[in-house]
């Protein structure tokens, strides 16, 4: 159901973040010329020859290191290596094969995934560099000479790679499937109601926090539409997070989130809103998913006819940045509500999807500016020109105004609320961007 995925692997300081923004188009990656420098995985969409796929940045393998960081870093690349439909492997032709080299491309041998081996730095123009007719050693196959830092050679290892691709109808997502990631700590009941929508035993279901170690997909259709629902593992706070199999699955949620279309941000009933609440729902907010926060395990807390409204008033305190959200109380145990959502992700996905005419936003900042002027400084007054949208989910307007130093943050957050309150975007986050009209071209 999902698209393609090719990750970069190799021991640190050949290249591989540097070659990771080049296929991307951007400085998505920091480069540095210190190994170690990327400790997470970095995940971008990239397209070549009408193929859209995922391209993740791994941390360096180092093999057999006792360094913490560096075997953290060897963890990632191999949960990269497992997810992955493509591994690139990338080698230094200047520093010729080590033995981390060797030791790496066996790992990669085992796993039975294609390899693309890629020998980075090879800068210079014209002949091939004899050099390059070592790295057949590894026992990868044909080795391409490429130029990271110059573009040389990405063509072709693009080439390499879309012809191991699985055909488009089997790894291409479709259209009509709404992606939806059940997130929140450990234990708030995410599997549980899981296996309600569903009506099977599909996700194991345990009363012990972290049961669920990986993200798993389950398709599932009924008369409201197509969905893929993704359990993810709890997400814990970083400093609690010592177990190796724990820190895999944090990273797998968090590629969940990235996946999907809508986010179920599971609270506690019994608990409220925690620290680490906001730390999840603050994943799927920056990451500009449409959301429903919902409050499972309500038919365990004792209630009068006042509980609700508070229990409201409390989440909207504690998750103030996600104001835009709706909230449903819910029981996944006995399926109290548990109908409700699906009407709720269709209706939010809508939302993170609308498109609005450049007319009628227009019209809308026409209205605004006239009932509170834009703000002034040292006599300058901001001049806003137009409003455009340029994106969706989520959605995405750009304002071109004179001077974008003068658009003070609180304009910003009021033109926002009149955007909202003329076409709802109930469910989604908003992005405002503001430029100065010499920066249209």
């Amino acid at each position: 159901m999902s698209k393609p995925l090719v990750a970069i692997v190799g021991r640190p300081n050949v290249g591989k973040s540097m070659l990771f923004n080049r296929l991307v188009g951007r400085r998505l990656s920091i480069v540095e010329d210190t190994p170690g420098v990327t400790r997470d995985r970095l995940y971008a969409e990239a397209e070549w020859r009408g193929r859209t796929f995922d391209l993740v940045d791994t941390g360096g393998i180092e093999p057999g290191s006792e360094n913490e960081i560096l075997k953290f870093m060897r963890q990632q690349a191999e949960i990269a290596i497992a997810s992955a439909h493509v591994i690139v492997l990338v080698c230094d032709i200047r520093t010729g094969v080590t033995a981390a080299d060797q030791e790496v491309a066996s790992m990669l041998l085992r796993s039975g995934k294609p390899v693309v081996l890629a020998v980075n730095k090879a800068d210079r123009v014209g002949a091939e560099d004899p050099a390059l007719y070592e790295f057949y050693n590894l026992g990868l196959g044909d080795p391409i000479s490429l130029s990271a830092l110059h573009g040389h050679g990405t063509g072709d290892l693009l080439d390499r790679c879309v012809e191991h691709f699985p055909a488009p109808s089997e790894g291409e997502e479709r259209e009509d499937v709404v992606k939806v990631a059940v997130i929140g700590k450990p234990n708030v009941g995410k599997s549980s109601l899981v296996n309600r929508i569903l009506g099977e035993e599909r996700v194991i279901v345990s009363d012990v926090a972290g049961t669920t170690r990986d993200a798993v997909d389950s398709y599932f259709e009924n008369q409201k539409g197509k969905y893929l629902l993704i359990d993810t593992a709890g997400m814990r706070k970083k400093s609690r997070v010592e177990d190796r199999v724990e820190k895999f699955s944090v990273l797998r949620a968090t590629m969940a989130v990235e996946r999907s279309d809508v986010c179920l941000i599971l609270i506690d009933a019994n608990e409220g809103v925690t620290e680490q609440d906001t730390k999840v729902a603050g994943l799927a907010h920056e990451a500009g998913k449409a959301c429903i926060i919902v409050v499972n395990k309500w038919d365990a807390v004792e209630k009068d006819d006042k509980t609700m409204d508070k229990m409201r008033r409390d989440v909207r305190r504690d998750l103030s940045y996600m104001s835009y959200a709706p909230i449903l109380f819910i029981s996944a145990l006995t399926g109290q509500r548990v109908e409700r959502l699906f009407d709720l992700i269709n209706y939010v996905n809508g939302q993170a999807s609308l498109r609005v005419t450049t007319g009628m936003l227009n019209s809308v900042l026409a209205d605004a500016t006239a009932r509170v002027q834009p703000p002034t400084d040292r006599g300058r007054r901001l001049k806003i020109y137009y409003m455009t949208q340029v994106g969706i989910k989520p959605p995405h307007f750009v304002v071109f105004c004179n001077d974008a130093r003068l658009f003070h943050f609180s304009y910003q957050r009021y033109l926002e609320n009149q955007i909202r309150g003329t076409f709802g975007l109930e469910g989604t986050p908003l992005r405002l961007t503001i430029r100065q009209k010499s920066d249209e071209g």
